[in-house]
Formats: C-alpha cells, sequence, structure tokens
C-alpha cells in the first residue's frame, strides 16, 4: 500500500477562494480598527530640549527660542511659532538652523519689549525618515498668567489624512510584493506559469495597486506632513513644495520605475509566453531577469533611501541592508501568493516548480534573518527599548508572526515532499506537458453529453491514494477528454450540433458555455482528488493568511517611532525638564532691621527642594518666642541662568508663622533666595543665602 499523508478531513467551507477573500477582508478590517485606536503617527525626530525650558519662568524677555531635536529635520517658514497670551505672534519669522556642528537645533527670533505673562510654543516639521512630527510648550516672562492659546491636542501626520495615508502605504507594500514576488515565481520556479491567466492577473494587479497607492501618497504628502486638511491634497503649490523635498523625489522615482516596469511585464506575459524556441526563451529569461532585479532594487531603493534606512545609525550599511530585506520579504511573500493562486486557479502547477519554490522561500528566510536581526539591533538597541518602547513592543508581534508562518510553513514542506516524492519520475512533467496537444484541444472543442460526468467519476475513482499517482491522474484526465470525443462522434446527433451552432450564434455560446462549465467541473475533480495538493493549498492558505496580518504590523512599524530614538528623547526631556530628586533644605537666618524690636531669626523650610512645585513655611522667632511682623515676602535667582527674581510671597498660617505652596522653581541649580523682613514702616532688612535645589 502506498503511503499517504495524514488526512486532515474536509474543509468545511467549499469554495477555498472565497474563505480566502473573507479571511483578507476581516484581516483589513481589524488593521483599521488598529489604524483607528491608535494614535497618530509617532515622529520619528523627537524634541529633545528647548530654551527656554517648558514650563520656565524667565526674568526678561529671551531674544529668541530655540529647540534641539535627535535627528535632522525639514523645516518651513512655520514651523516655529510663538505665540503671547492673546494669542498674537510673538516671534519675527522663518527660522534660522543653529546646529553649528553639535545637535540638531533650530531657533525663532523674538519682538523685542514682550509683556510679561504665559507664552506658547507650537512647532511642526519633518524628520529626516519622511514622518511628520509636532508639538506645544509653554513657558513665561516675569510670572505665570492666563492664556486664551488652548495647546494643540491632534499630532501631525493624524486625522483622516494619516489614516488615508497609512493605507495607501500598506497598499504599496502589497503591491510591490506581489510584482516583485509574482514576477519572481514565474521566471525562478515555473516559467510555463507566464501562460497562466490567474498567474498574470496577480502579477498586474500588483502593479495596478504599487502605482495606484504611490500615486495617493503623492497627492497626500502636503497635507500629512502640513495642514491635515484632505482639500490640500490637490493644492498645486503644496504639490510642488512636496517634490522638493527627499520623500517626494522617491515617490516620483517609484513612479518613473514603474513605468518601466510596465513595460517588463507586457514582455513577461507577452513574447516570453509565447516563446517556443527553447534557445530563445532561455536567453530571454536572463533578460527578464536582470532587468527585473534591477527594477526591483531600484523600487524597493525608493522606500531604503525615505524612511527609517536613511537616518540614524549607519545608513550606508543600513540602506543597502534594508533594500535586501524588502525584496526578500517580496520573493517569499509575493512568491507564497503566487503559489496559492496556482494551487487554486491551474490545475497543471508541477511539483517542481512547488519544489523550487520551497527553495527560494528558504533563501529568503535567512536574508530575513540576517537583515531583521540587524535592523532590530539598529532601530531598537536595548533590552529595555524592546519592551518597554511601542516600536519594540510592535517588533515582538511581528517575530512571533513570523514564527507562525515559519511552522506552517514546515507542514507545506512535507505536503510539498510528498509531492516531489511522486513526481521524482518526471512524469508530472509529461502529464503537464501532454495537456497542450491535439488531442485535448479535440475534446475541449467537441461537445459532450451526460457520460462527461460518469468518465469524470471514473477518472477520479481510478486514482490511488498516494502522491505516485499524480501525474497519472492528470494522464486519465486527458484520457478522458479524449474518450469523450470519441463518444461525442458515435452519439446519433450530436455530431451535427457543431454544423448546426455554426448557424446559430445564440447555440453556439450556450455551447461553449457548457464546455467550459464542464472542463472547470473536470479539473475540479481532478485538483480536489488530490490529497497531497489539498493538504498542500490548506497550508498555503494558512500561511497567506498570517502573511497578511505580518504586512499590516510591518506597515505599523514603519510608522512608528524607532525604540532607540524614543528612549534617547525620553533621557534627554529627563535631563531637561524633569525634577531631580532632592531633599528638605533648612534655614535659619538671624537679623536685624535696626528699630525697636527689630532683631530676630528666620527658620526656613523648603519641600522637596527640587525643581518643579515646591512646599515652603517660615517662623520668625524673637527673643520671647514667635514673632509677628507686618510684612515677609521670598525671592529666588538663579544667576547662572539669568533667572529671576521669582517673587514669592507667603501667607499668614498663625503668630509668627507663614507658609507658600506650590512654589515653581524652574530648574535645579543653586539659587540665591533673599528674605526680606519688614518689622514697622521704616525698618526692614534682606538677608541672602545660597540654596541647592535639585
Amino acid at each position: 500500500m502506498t503511503a499517504t499523508a495524514p488526512h486532515f478531513g474536509p474543509s468545511p467551507i467549499r469554495r477555498p477562494l472565497t474563505a480566502a477573500a473573507l479571511l483578507a477582508v476581516l484581516i483589513s478590517v481589524l488593521f483599521g480598527m488598529v489604524l483607528a485606536g491608535a494614535s497618530p503617527a509617532s515622529a520619528h525626530a523627537a524634541l529633545t530640549g528647548s530654551d527656554p525650558q517648558d514650563g520656565a519662568v524667565v526674568a526678561t524677555a529671551p531674544e529668541e527660542v530655540a529647540l534641539t531635536f535627535s535627528e535632522q529635520i525639514a523645516v518651513s517658514d512655520d514651523s516655529i511659532r510663538v505665540l503671547d497670551p492673546s494669542g498674537e505672534r510673538a516671534d519675527t519669522g522663518a527660522p534660522r538652523e543653529l546646529t553649528d556642528g553639535g545637535p540638531v537645533r533650530y531657533g525663532v527670533a523674538l519682538h523685542s519689549g514682550l509683556p510679561d505673562g504665559t507664552y506658547t510654543v507650537a512647532w511642526q516639521a519633518v524628520s529626516a525618515d519622511s514622518h511628520p512630527v509636532s508639538g506645544a510648550f509653554t513657558f513665561s516672562i516675569g510670572a505665570p498668567s492666563d492664556t486664551t492659546v488652548a495647546l494643540p491636542s491632534n499630532e501631525a501626520g493624524g486625522g483622516l489624512v494619516g489614516t488615508l495615508y497609512g493605507i495607501a502605504r500598506y497598499a504599496a507594500y502589497a503591491g510591490f510584493i506581489l510584482l516583485a514576488g509574482g514576477s519572481a515565481f514565474v521566471l525562478a520556479c515555473w516559467r510555463r506559469g507566464a501562460g497562466e491567466r490567474p498567474l498574470q492577473r496577480l502579477v498586474v494587479r500588483g502593479w495596478i495597486t504599487l502605482t495606484a497607492a504611490t500615486l495617493v501618497m503623492l497627492l497626500l504628502r502636503n497635507p500629512y506632513t502640513g495642514s491635515g486638511k484632505l482639500a490640500d491634497a490637490f493644492d498645486l503649490d503644496g504639490l510642488q513644495a512636496v517634490l522638493d523635498t527627499k520623500p517626494g523625489a522617491a515617490l516620483v522615482s517609484r513612479l518613473l520605475l514603474l513605468g518601466a516596469s510596465a513595460l517588463f511585464v507586457a514582455v513577461l506575459f507577452g513574447a516570453y509566453a509565447k516563446r517556443e524556441d527553447e534557445k530563445e526563451k532561455q536567453d530571454l529569461t536572463f533578460g527578464l531577469t536582470v532587468g527585473g532585479a534591477v527594477l526591483a532594487i531600484g523600487i524597493a531603493g525608493t522606500w531604503a533611501l525615505a524612511e527609517h534606512a536613511s537616518t540614524g545609525l549607519q545608513p550606508g550599511i543600513a540602506m543597502p541592508v534594508d533594500v535586501a530585506h524588502l525584496l526578500a520579504v517580496a520573493a517569499w511573500l509575493g512568491g507564497l501568493a503566487a503559489l496559492l493562486v496556482a494551487l487554486y486557479r491551474t490545475p497543471h502547477i508541477t511539483a517542481d516548480a512547488v519544489r523550487r519554490f520551497s527553495r527560494v522561500a528558504f533563501g529568503s528566510v535567512v536574508v530575513l534573518a540576517a537583515t531583521g536581526l540587524y535592523q532590530s539591533w539598529r532601530q531598537v538597541g536595548s533590552w529595555s527599548a524592546l519592551t518597554g518602547t511601542w516600536y519594540g513592543q510592535l517588533l515582538l508581534v511581528k517575530v512571533g508572526l513570523v514564527a507562525a508562518i515559519l511552522a506552517v510553513a514546515w507542514f507545506s514542506r512535507r505536503w510539498t515532499g510528498r509531492l516531489v516524492d511522486g513526481a521524482v519520475d518526471g512524469s508530472v512533467e509529461t502529464a503537464a506537458d501532454g495537456s497542450a496537444d491535439g488531442s485535448v484541444e479535440t475534446a475541449a472543442d467537441a461537445p459532450v453529453d451526460a457520460s462527461v460526468d460518469t468518465a469524470a467519476d471514473a477518472s477520479v475513482g481510478t486514482r490511488g491514494t498516494g502522491g505516485t499517482d499524480v501525474a497519472a491522474l492528470a494522464g486519465t484526465a486527458e484520457a478522458t477528454e479524449v474518450s469523450e470525443a470519441a463518444k461525442a462522434a458515435e452519439v446519433p446527433g450530436v455530431a451535427e450540433v457543431p454544423d448546426a451552432a455554426a448557424n446559430d450564434p445564440e447555440r453556439a455560446a450556450q455551447l461553449a458555455r457548457q464546455r467550459a462549465a464542464l472542463t472547470a467541473t473536470r479539473n475540479k475533480r481532478v485538483r480536489d482528488a488530490d490529497t497531497e495538493r489539498s493538504g498542500l493549498r490548506r497550508s498555503v492558505l494558512m500561511e497567506a493568511g498570517v502573511a497578511v496580518v505580518l504586512l499590516a504590523v510591518t506597515t505599523v512599524l514603519t510608522n512608528t517611532e524607532p525604540g532607540r530614538t524614543e528612549e534617547e528623547a525620553a533621557r534627554g526631556n529627563t535631563a531637561a525638564t524633569a525634577p531631580v530628586a532632592g531633599g528638605q533644605v533648612n534655614l535659619s537666618l538671624p537679623f536685624d532691621t535696626g528699630g525697636q524690636n527689630g532683631k530676630g531669626t528666620v527658620r526656613l523650610d523648603i519641600s522637596p527642594a527640587r525643581s518643579g512645585a515646591n512646599d515652603v513655611h517660615l517662623w520668625i522667632d524673637g527673643p520671647d518666642g514667635p514673632m509677628d511682623v507686618p510684612e515677609v515676602k521670598l525671592a529666588f535667582t538663579l544667576e547662572s541662568k539669568d533667572i529671576g527674581p521669582l517673587p514669592v510671597v507667603p501667607d499668614r498660617l498663625a503668630p509668627g508663622h507663614w507658609t507658600a505652596s506650590d512654589v515653581q522653581i524652574p530648574m535645579a541649580g543653586d539659587w540665591k533666595l533673599a528674605v526680606t523682613v519688614r518689622t514697622s514702616d521704616i525698618d526692614q532688612t534682606t538677608i541672602d543665602e545660597n540654596v541647592k535645589i535639585g
């Protein structure tokens, strides 16, 4: 008895491609929910510092506001805006670069003579990896005040435009995978597939999807990085500005390469598919392979030159690695999609073709592992970023999905091994070639009667259960078609049907539809009766389903701030603005105002004595105990930063006891504390003492 693969039972869904379509729709809906529920596009260039700092209170108006970023950015005239408490512009115009060989810094000059109050700094730019970045903060001159300016709640790249741009980005990746991977499958695995209409449709649809998505991204680029208004997609001035940027140039280059790709596809499915001479076909195969590789590398390079790989650590290494990673993804997942279509729509795909794709997929996975490991180190950088940042967590999800695909692929390889074992003698190729001979054409053209179904059933019933009968099954199907033609000739009245149909176009069309339906039914029965191919189809379908989710996660990952950058930005912000752990400051300061009852001691507690909010308690003791005075006030000055004096007027809590809560000290440093005590209408003194804050 011939050994057979384990049977997992019949599929509960009778139309597998319908099931695949439903699965894709459900996953797409899930992906849309993720896009809608996630935060807007994360900034890949992070604000690491500012002068003045967020929440700072300065004594006099600064001449300019300067911002420091983690990587290079592109700015426009309105990238940095400073608004006064009434919402009017307080800056003089376009920002200027202040980098000068150090950290990336941009500043904007302020008008002179600005009044005291709280000012809002709103900024928006485009990071070097093409993603928009924005934010806002406040600082105060003299003392904080009320402001009519509301901090923006939406980040750049969000809203409807951001969602549409994200969908177009996903479609572009999917289109490239189908275009490049499907073409590679035909040239490297199954050259006869160039003449199969289902594979042709797959690759052409990939080209159409990539082209349309690129055009949409080009139109949406201006509102995506700017106003966020969908109507601005048709602003010609904005489109011209986009064309002058690196992402805009990359998108235009992709469109030009897609124009050349259209010629490649036309030759692949035209002249190449029809070529009969083996020598000429080999030469054309070589030319198409070289040309297709150049086009695929060029299109993949349009992503590498404008996104994550083009900035940060080692861009000279990261960009070619990114190109190799994307090409490996296309060869694997695009070939997987082509194999899935071939298994369901082309009954004569050979076991050798499946075996070749298995080798291509294995090589692609090796390349993916090597390039993915390098990219992970470059974008994450530490174990804490791998688990503590959104990018790292998405990367873990991606790794899990890749592991799931590999697990399913292991079962696919087992099914493939059984197919290959049955085709070692070359009978599959013989059977497939036989399908093109004249007898089949004769059978297909001959009218058939009810005996066709009986013959088809008989051909299925005579098949053994082992993999060695795959070729025999195909041959049996062809023999059945030949016998049908003979039977049709023997049945009275049937042979004359073509002559009658020749004079009746409607009858001829009806007969053509019947023949097509019978041929499709026959092929489906032959296909479904093959246990090995049915098992392979199921496992490949599962791989494709997981691949759709994997592509969605990858798209979100490319739109997320890398973990390394996020941690560096967090460290920079902590060093610049976060309160530093301090301790309570206790002071005892003797004073003498020079008048009657003018001597005493001021005891002062400042807690927690760090940047941010502090509580101050002040006691005044006289010779006989607690001492009440008409007035006491404080002032903090940080002379090294030209901040202050910041006045503090404590409230009298009890005789000889004053307190002030929520005293804002903007930064750590050695502050000079001035305590003024007035004991009468004309007698007062000020005591100065240095205190360490932070």
